[in-house]
């Protein structure tokens, strides 16, 4: 068994807590039990907290369990003061959006959403009282040179990161095995028409937009070429792939482990389709998010259908034509931003 860890996110929210609870005049033991987005419970151990002034600070040492990440060993810091209103801000080591289509605007500290919520709600568990609270990690700029923040537009540091506050450890064979199992699982138990989702908003998406059951889904993560093969071994009646444009673009150019460390980026081929589209277009953007944003409603929903329409054909030739396909590409806000193929199998909500 794999060792799990706790995100960035996670983190910053235990830091976060401790130092209200420091700044509120309460014990600080050496953890403190954090609300998770699903709404679970994490207990993140507290490497150190201190006052300073009016202001106090609290330490957490990612831990990313047996998975490679980069990050593992890294401090990340909670600076909590009182405040006149809630303020989250980036300190050290956190780099600054600086570009347009991620999940968080420019200008901000590139703390993403959800960890944003957890922190607030971390906070709230101590206080209500208006609080500012500064993330920061100590050698953050060093390490974000190793990650693709710089090429998307975020400089001076690392992102907090996370959706669910825990870091599920990285097997490749025993991953492929578990969604093979999946795959097999559902079919003996009658669903002839699955869903691929490549993870949390893809998941999210199709729940949220069309009548399937929890044994119709199944997460392929970046194993698309994989699972498609192990597809064509069933008798499948129909296979909808729900997700962002920015993952599930990759299949159309060819790329079927989308893992970004064995496939390409998205965002020259779909700025190549959106030009092929509409002469003379131009944009700055280095996401896929992004260029579907500089669209007008109009233009990002033909772009939308067109990418769908390439998604699909690929997806349905790697099959072997062996089932028909439906694609429905979403935003990062779990909106539909193109569809192609028949839905009837699927129903919408």
């Amino acid at each position: 068994m794999l060792k799990t860890g706790f995100t960035t996110g996670a983190c910053a929210a235990a830091g976060a807590k401790a130092a209200c609870l420091l700044l509120s005049g309460d014990e600080v033991k050496d953890a403190v039990e954090i609300p998770l987005p699903d709404g679970g419970r994490m207990l993140v151990p507290v490497a150190e907290s201190q006052l300073i002034g009016g202001a106090a600070i609290a330490s957490v040492i990612k831990d990313a369990g047996d998975d490679p990440d980069i990050t593992n060993g890294a401090t990340v810091t909670a600076r909590a003061e009182w405040n006149d209103r809630f303020e989250l801000c980036g300190g050290e080591g956190v780099g600054t959006v600086t570009k347009k289509g991620l999940s968080v605007p420019p200008d901000e500290p590139a703390i993403n959403p959800a960890p944003r919520r957890m922190i607030r709600e971390a906070v709230l568990e101590v206080t209500d009282r208006p609080v500012k609270i500064t993330i920061a990690i100590p050698g953050g700029a060093e390490l974000a040179q190793k990650t693709f923040n710089p090429r998307l537009g975020i400089m001076g540091g690392l992102s907090i990161l996370g959706t669910t506050g825990i870091v599920r450890p990285y097997s490749h064979p025993a991953l492929k095995e578990s969604l093979k199992c999946a795959l097999d699982v559902a079919m003996a138990n009658g669903v002839n028409h699955p869903v691929f989702t490549a993870g949390n908003i893809g998941t999210r998406s199709a729940k949220k937009l069309f009548r399937v059951s929890p044994e119709q889904v199944i997460e392929v993560g970046n194993e698309w070429g994989f699972m498609l093969d192990c597809a064509r071994h069933h008798d499948i009646k129909g296979l909808l792939a729900v997700g962002h444009p920015g993952k599930l673009a990759k299949l159309a150019n060819g790329d079927w482990d989308t893992h970004s460390s064995r496939s390409g980026n998205a965002t020259p081929f779909v700025m190549a389709v959106t030009q092929r589209l509409f002469a003379g277009f131009h944009c700055e953007s280095p996401t896929v998010e992004g260029i579907f944003e500089s669209l007008s409603l109009e233009n990002a929903s033909l772009l939308g259908a067109d990418l769908s329409r390439q998604i699909g054909e690929a997806i349905a030739k790697r099959a072997n034509g062996g089932f028909p396909v439906a694609i429905a590409l979403v935003n990062m806000k779990e909106e539909l931003l193109g569809a192609w193929g028949d839905f009837s199998p699927w129903p919408s909500q």
